[in-house]
């Protein structure tokens, strides 16, 4: 029987590698797209080696290779950056533009490759930060509400895929780390306030995201969901 395929931009570490060695053990085989190679020892593990904020060449380098392959069973878009912590007069349009590029139009170049292939399912990674304007969490923010955005409108455009923007919650990850404990949290509430939830381990919700999948029928196709109020 043909395993079925799955692919996770930002493979190489936090959420994206939890996913990959999650989907592994399931039995799938993995795409995985970072700079990074993961070092993972299995023959179900395809690495693809690109930087995604590379925007204008994704198209030329990734969708012959991402043709060939397919058909998938579910797309995890993935990889994003925080950008700098800083009140939105002291960000320049050059630093928001930088988080906007990666977390917004590399995934609309990914997704106008998707349209030419069979998706069952498309999860791009969203955050409760995309609805709720924290200070200090500007291009984030902004970005993340894009990335809402972005899933609505494709919904419309790829009738036979479900498309959702699915916050995560806290994530133990590098970039928490950094809010969590190397912020002023005087100048910055919103890092006190991450401290006070409950912060999941990226294997955690890698199954947390699983089990939505699960169930992906009872949501509209284009919706956000937010994996805590489920």
């Amino acid at each position: 029987m043909l395993k079925k395929n799955i692919l996770i931009t930002g493979c190489s570490s936090g959420l994206g590698l939890a996913l990959t060695n999650y989907y592994l053990q399931e039995g799938f085989k993995v795409f995985g797209i970072s700079r990074k190679n993961p070092n993972i020892e299995n023959k179900d593990f395809i690495h693809i080696s690109f930087d995604l904020s590379q925007v204008e060449k994704i198209k030329k380098n990734l969708n012959p290779l991402l043709l060939q392959i397919n058909s998938f069973e579910t797309i995890f878009l993935n990889a994003g950056m925080l950008g700098k912590i800083k009140l939105l007069e002291e960000l320049s349009i050059e630093e928001l533009n930088e988080v906007y590029s990666l977390n917004v139009y590399t995934n609309k170049e990914l997704l106008d490759i998707c349209k030419n292939l069979e998706v069952k399912n498309i999860i791009l990674i969203s955050s409760g930060a995309s609805k709720n304007g924290y200070k200090g969490w500007a291009s984030y923010s902004l970005s993340k509400a894009g990335v809402n955005m972005l899933a609505n409108l494709y919904s419309n455009e790829m009738l036979n895929t479900k498309i959702l923007a699915v916050a995560p919650g806290v994530i133990k990850t590098p970039m928490t780390d950094y809010i969590r404990f190397e912020i002023d949290t005087d100048a910055f509430p919103s890092a006190k306030k991450l401290n006070t939830r409950i912060v999941q381990t990226p294997q955690e919700t890698a199954i947390k995201l699983d089990n939505l999948i699960a169930k992906i029928d009872e949501f509209e196709s284009g919706s956000y969901v937010d994996i805590r109020q489920i």
